[in-house]
């Protein structure tokens, strides 16, 4: 992201009827808590009471779409010109109304103890070096570090460049090259006035690559625009479908994308026109098939859930094994309010007024202590003082949701977050069942605090066999920040990572004086072509210093 500033964000009013029916139905299942009894609604009796309310999905459409040339006949580089370091754009903080309670879902110690002093969890099979600072030019951090893995590449993406690799031997094939030039001749917001954020992930189904960063009109707030690229085929160094999307006339932050079989589905942070009042959460539906074809495309969006609801993800799927069929889209609200709020975007993009946006259920999230709520910037490194703590961003879910079904029928969809455990940061993580059909049930739901070590930044997967794993950062005053990930197998007790840790790579440096960002996001994908290598990749330090993070990418697999 390039350089400009946010405010903290300051909570509006807000009333809606149903909003005060959703809080009646909490307070309830917290009462019936107190009283020893449980509840767990069912998608029937909260389909009923829409968070939406009235509201109507809005069409818009693509305002340019072409075709791009080959990315390999691009011209390699970036511009040269003096870029002053700076910090990319701030994600403001989320105002939430969460209640700090004592974590029941800590992993057993005895568990974690035996899994660290002997763990079985598999090496490395590749680990090589991604994208350096500067990123292509940008000289900001943090990078976004995220990656995908396709049928024969894994394509990285950092602020703000791109890099294409042979997934056999870790070889690099194309780049680093900058995200603009994916976009060369296109014109407007996308070819120069791109900020950041890139995701890029691989559809499975189509084979095909999508690769995305948000843009400003005129390079400066706000930021208003989504670039979205889809290959013509399963080679990341050919031609894209280009898009340009105007999603708002105010603040989108924080955009994330998954991968359905209807649409290409987004959340953002909505915030005003000059990004000092959060909006809420926003979801949008983009059309696959017509993208996938290269044909001008719609997009459905409602309006966000307001400035009471904490972010949410869209999820993204993994696997052979499609959805049921007409199976809506799967958001999940980061559970400041308790409860894992999980609505359905069903989209219709034939007759658009038909497409909906429900909450479908509120299973209750285990309790927690949030993360730094005040600071944020709390995670501690070696040989780095107190105002060079690391963000911990610890007020939403981490990227990705992944959902996935098997051959028995059950679905599970994982996901995960940082919260506060023994004066620690740690990963909650967690698997929802029964999501697109109900009753949705946490399955299972664990705080992986090991030891006294700060881990956080996380990024889930399931392989096709049920086995997890999660990557993440470590840090403490004793080590410089490290890149590990830990798992379990489908076999394991629940609610474990019993198979332990293994360190990816562990950085010689800490970060300093970069204005505390990390992250601000890392990626754990799945192989598309064997269903069971996890790849995974994050930024580390090779020496004390400031503005010089690198990133490294990681496969393995049980």
């Amino acid at each position: 992201m390039k350089p400009m500033k946010k405010k903290t964000a300051s909570q509006s009013a807000f009333f809606n009827p149903r909003v005060v029916l959703g809080f009646v139905l909490c307070s309830l299942s917290v009462l019936l808590a107190l009283l020893g009894f449980s509840i767990n609604p069912t998608s029937s009796a909260l389909a009923a009471a829409p968070d939406q309310g009235d509201s109507q999905p809005i069409v818009d459409a693509s305002y340019k779409n072409d075709v791009s040339p080959a990315l390999r006949d691009v011209a390699q580089g970036w511009p040269l010109q003096f870029k002053p370091q700076h910090e990319a754009a701030e994600n403001p903080k989320i105002p939430n109304n969460h209640q700090d309670s004592p974590d029941t879902v800590v992993q057993d110690k005895f568990v974690s103890a035996l899994a660290l002093l002997a763990p079985l969890i598999p090496g490395p099979i590749l680990n090589f070096n991604g994208i350096p600072f500067p990123g292509v030019g940008c000289n900001c951090a943090p990078p976004d570090t995220n990656g995908s893995v396709g049928t024969t590449q894994f394509v990285q993406m950092v602020n703000e460049g791109y890099q294409v690799f042979d997934k056999a031997t870790g070889n690099s094939i194309l780049g680093p090259n900058s995200i603009e030039s994916l976009w060369s001749g296109f014109g407007g917001a996308c070819e120069n006035f791109g900020f950041g954020d890139p995701t890029v992930v691989f559809d499975k189904a189509a084979r095909r690559w999508v690769i995305t960063e948000f843009a400003s009109r005129n390079g400066n707030i706000p930021i208003t625009d989504y670039c979205m690229a889809v290959s013509t085929t399963d080679d990341a160094t050919g031609t894209y479908n280009r898009y340009g999307f105007h999603l708002s006339n105010n603040f989108i932050d924080y955009p994330k994308l998954g991968v359905w079989p209807d649409a290409y589905y987004l959340s953002v942070n909505l915030f005003n026109s000059s990004g000092t009042a959060f909006l809420g959460p926003q979801p949008y539906a983009f059309d696959r098939a017509k993208m996938i074809a290269g044909m001008p495309a719609t997009f459905i969006k409602f309006p966000p859930l307001g400035s009471n609801h904490a972010p949410f993800l869209p999820s993204d799927l993994d696997g052979n094994i499609k959805p049921p069929p007409g199976a809506p889209n799967t958001y999940v609200e980061w559970p400041a309010s308790g409860f894992y709020n999980v609505y359905h975007f069903h989209v219709d993009f034939v007759t658009p007024t038909g497409s909906t946006f429900t909450l479908f259920a509120s299973p209750p999230a285990a309790p927690f202590t949030q993360l730094c709520p005040t600071t944020r910037a709390c995670v501690p490194q070696l040989g780095a003082g107190g105002s060079s703590s690391l963000d911990g961003i610890g007020d939403r879910l981490m990227y990705r949701l992944a959902y996935r079904r098997f051959g028995d029928g059950h679905e599970s969809l994982i996901g995960n977050y940082t919260v506060k455990s023994n004066n620690v940061a740690a990963v909650r993580w967690f698997e929802l069942r029964r999501v697109t059909a109900g009753p949705v049930r946490v399955f299972q739901e664990n705080t992986y605090q090991p030891d006294a070590t700060w881990r956080w930044m996380g990024s889930a997967a399931m392989d096709g066999f049920g086995n997890l794993v999660i990557g993440f950062s470590a840090s403490s005053p004793t080590i410089h920040p490290q890149i590990r990930y830990a798992g379990r197998l489908a076999t394991d007790p629940l609610n474990t990572l019993a198979q332990g840790e293994a360190h990816l790579f562990n950085g010689a440096g800490s970060q300093l004086d970069t204005g505390n960002r990390w992250g601000d996001y890392s990626s754990m994908a799945i192989d598309p072509v064997d269903d069971l290598t996890f790849w995974y990749t994050t930024e580390y330090y090779n020496t004390n210093s400031s503005f010089n993070w690198r990133t490294r990418i990681g496969s393995f697999h049980f």
